[in-house]
């Protein structure tokens, strides 16, 4: 191989017509041989190269790592909320396999005007009991989807789980419908979780948007 090539996408096929053409044939057995003797195999690109530090990004997870360890031995609830891929609903191609006594034909191309709709799943999970729940809404992603989604968390799991819970710590990034620039989502998850904990104001909002990965 030519020094400083590092992949190629050429299949087995074209590698034996281009090595021919350039006066050393070989099959593609031999090639596949070759390959493997210099440890080159099909990989997929991998997210590794960071582009850039902030020097105050480890100072703000050990501050969220704190606020969660005094809930959690409070019996507060610490929840991390996230808006997952959007998916386009209707007779569209999706990966995986599945039992079927005839191939399923979709459309060949993922128009969102032939879809009958989108899905939007919202995801909500509780950190110290390490469940999570999904929401599939259809509308848009705002911060009343979030609210809405985090008061119906607590309707369906939160209530029983923490009986007593004076305090709401929720843990997001700074994108979507939870935005760090926006007030929507901070004004809004007042009213969902008012009345359904013992003190309301207690709701931790400093760490919203803290986060550049969320757990859920």
């Amino acid at each position: 191989m030519r020094e400083g090539v590092l992949w190629t996408n050429l299949s087995l096929r074209e590698l034996s017509r281009r090595l021919a053409g350039m006066g050393t044939p070989a099959s593609r057995r031999t090639i596949r041989r070759l390959l493997r003797k210099l440890k080159v195999g099909r990989r997929t690109a991998r997210k590794k190269k960071s582009m850039g530090h902030h020097p105050d990004r480890n100072a703000q997870f050990e501050a969220i790592a704190k606020h969660r360890r005094e809930y959690e031995a409070a019996g507060d609830p610490v929840i991390s909320v996230d808006t997952k891929k959007k998916e386009l609903l209707g007779n569209f191609h999706r990966p995986g396999t599945t039992f079927t006594a005839q191939t399923v034909e979709t459309f060949d191309h993922d128009f969102p005007k032939v879809g009958t709709d989108k899905v939007i799943p919202h995801g909500v999970f509780d950190m110290a009991t390490n469940r999570a729940s999904i929401h599939l809404n259809t509308s848009h992603d705002t911060g009343e989807l979030c609210c809405d989604s985090i008061a119906r968390w607590w309707e369906e799991c939160g209530r029983a789980t923490y009986p007593h819970a004076k305090r709401l710590l929720i843990v997001c990034d700074g994108g979507g419908g939870n935005s760090a620039t926006q007030y929507l989502f901070k004004e809004g998850v007042q009213p969902p979780v008012r009345g359904r904990v013992r003190d309301p104001d207690a709701v931790d909002r400093g760490n919203q948007g803290a986060l550049g990965v969320v757990p859920v």
